[in-house]
């Protein structure tokens, strides 16, 4: 059998949403400057037959930032994931016309460190199928592999006939330079990516009260089919890796997050001054098993001494990079080669992740579906999960 792309892309694809909604995607960006708002939104949706589902990476600019981000010559890594993910869609319908009828809890997602506001559609279509409306955020502080915001030609270049007169500004990766401390340059992206959070929320809900926002990207969605579609007491934020860092940085500034999840966390980021009680709501940690140490371990556990709604599991067989959408686009070696696939099928490993999330979600959203029936999970009871940590955190012996 032929195992060229076009036989790959039928066998390696991003799960479908298991719950009884079908799902849309679009993107949305505001305002003609780096200060606007980017995300994906995932959304149930009418069954669209017509739609096409949405491309996974939709510019080749994104592969350049990845090859940045992985130290690879722009040339090399953008032909590699041309060929291997150029072809992959994500199973949600482009500007599929939204689902009315109801009011939907609201999630705000934050990607990881040289991720982008794409490659987490297996979680969130998964949330959208089970009825939530998924803002993924795109962050512009320099942490996503490549982002971009539209700002307007000069005059002096020419119109080309029929083109907008809007181009795309690329912000790319930034390395850290010679001498620099790490911490002090995560901390400060971290507080605006928190800040990029609040504000998605702040747009999702002027949509909702019937504000007319501007899209500057040209798409066919109706915006206006989302008035009144919130349920604006149910809203929670949720991020892996340096997103987890952010989902406890949103959680302290932003009352209206009701509670957050946490995929993974990279504390380091996360100020000293939030271990101070100036995280209240509940927080569910769910780690892999191979990414975390027990300096990391502890500051969660830090952050949530004594409070029964913060939570903490670790899903057996996990790595890092069994939360973002490449573990299912990538074949077993190169899979394993770039620690993208772990010990754990991946499909059985975002099923565990995405059921305790739901549970959570549910019992701190005060939902009325049946996603209680996930509960044992959140509490690490059940197949290739466990409560805590799998990590020693006994402090070493002295010699």
């Amino acid at each position: 059998m032929d195992m060229g792309s076009s036989s790959t892309e039928k066998f390696y694809r991003i799960p479908e949403g298991k719950g009884p909604h079908s799902v849309g995607c679009t993107d949305l960006m505001t305002e003609n400057a780096v200060e606007g708002s980017f995300l994906r939104l995932y959304y149930p949706s009418c069954d669209a037959t017509d739609n096409e589902e949405a491309p996974w990476i939709p510019d080749k600019e994104y592969y350049q930032g990845l090859s940045d981000f992985l130290n690879m010559y722009r040339v090399v890594g953008e032909r590699l994931f041309q060929y291997y993910v150029g072809s992959v869609t994500c199973p949600a319908k482009s500007n599929a016309a939204f689902k009315p009828g109801e009011k939907y809890p609201l999630l705000v997602f934050s990607h990881g460190l040289g991720a982008f506001r794409t490659i987490y559609s297996a979680i969130c279509i998964e949330m959208a199928s089970q009825g939530f409306i998924v803002a993924a955020v795109e962050h512009r502080d320099e942490s996503a592999s490549a982002t971009y915001y539209c700002k307007k030609k000069s005059v002096s270049e020419p119109q080309e006939e029929s083109t907008s007169n809007t181009e795309k500004e690329w912000i790319y990766y930034r390395k850290l330079k010679a001498g620099e401390e790490e911490r002090c340059l995560r901390h400060k992206q971290v507080q605006q990516r928190a800040q990029e959070c609040i504000k998605a929320l702040d747009l999702i809900l002027k949509i909702n009260s019937g504000e007319k926002v501007m899209n500057v990207l040209n798409s066919n969605f109706d915006w206006n089919s989302l008035k009144d579609s919130v349920d604006t007491s149910k809203i929670a934020v949720m991020g892996h890796s340096f997103g987890g860092a952010t989902v406890i940085e949103s959680l302290s500034k932003e009352i209206r997050f009701r509670c957050g999840i946490a995929l993974d966390a990279w504390m380091l980021p996360v100020g000293d001054d939030i271990y101070q009680n100036s995280v209240q709501q509940p927080l569910l940690f769910i780690n892999s098993e191979k990414f975390q140490w027990a300096e990391n371990i502890l500051k969660m556990k830090k952050l949530g001494s004594n409070d029964t709604n913060k939570k903490m599991i670790t899903i057996k067989g996990s790595v890092h990079q069994s939360f973002p959408d490449f573990t299912f686009v990538s074949g077993e070696i190169i899979g394993r080669f770039f620690k993208l696939k772990g010990e754990i099928d991946p499909n059985e490993a975002i099923d565990i992740s995405n059921h305790a999330s739901l549970a959570f979600l549910q019992k701190h959203l005060s939902l009325k579906n049946d996603f209680d029936k996930w509960d044992s999970l959140v509490d690490g009871i059940g197949p290739n999960v466990i409560p805590g940590t799998n990590i020693d955190l006994s402090p070493a012996e002295p010699e």
